[in-house]
């Protein structure tokens, strides 16, 4: 079966791929259906961007079974502010990642709570355009600083420790982290679903 991972970002692209690879899929990407134009991001909810994001690629795709996600960080000390709107937050969606997450770490300088929550909505649109939602969630403190390198497009990765953990996401393996992000376990339903 082919499976489209909505997605321009590449490390999303990865960490999704990692977690189905086994299956017998064949994964493609927006670029292999030469899909060029990137979905509006106007929902007010995760669960309503991952289906925008779904809805634009199986369209686009010529409905090929297709999955998108949607996700973000809510930070305790900064209620309100990140969540569904995270990468368009703060430098804005046009920032590199390191302008985004020097900002974002120059913001939290003063926070002496660093409690967070990562959430992660994943929207499957399958061969009889049925939609199906999987959810994953993944609590957390932030660092002060970059304690690793992180996958392009994924630059909190690096100062976010799960609980529990005495390590950011992107110094844990992949396999590490993909049984305990937010993505991974969303992923992870949604690859129970399939089979």
């Amino acid at each position: 079966m082919q499976l489209l991972i909505g997605t321009n970002n590449k490390g999303k692209h990865i960490e999704i791929s990692e977690v189905l690879g086994e299956l017998d899929l064949e994964l493609l990407s927006p670029a292999d259906l030469q899909i060029e134009i990137d979905p509006e991001e106007t929902g007010s909810t995760y669960a309503e961007n991952a289906l925008l994001k779904a809805r634009h690629f199986f369209e686009h795709g010529g409905s090929v079974p297709t999955i998108a996600d949607d996700s973000g960080i809510v930070v305790e000390a900064l209620q309100g502010e990140l969540g569904i709107h995270t990468r368009r937050w703060g430098a804005g969606a046009d920032a590199t990642d390191q302008e985004w997450i020097e900002h974002f770490l120059e913001r939290m300088e003063s926070e002496e709570n660093r409690k967070a929550k990562f959430v992660c909505n994943l929207a499957y649109i399958d061969e009889e355009a049925k939609e199906h939602i999987f959810e994953g969630v993944c609590e957390g403190i932030l660092t002060p600083a970059l304690e690793a390198d992180y996958l392009p497009g994924l630059p909190i990765s690096a100062c976010f420790k799960p609980e529990s953990f005495d390590v950011v996401y992107s110094a844990m393996t992949m396999n590490q982290k993909n049984q305990i992000s937010h993505r991974g376990r969303a992923v992870n339903i949604f690859k129970q679903f399939l089979q």
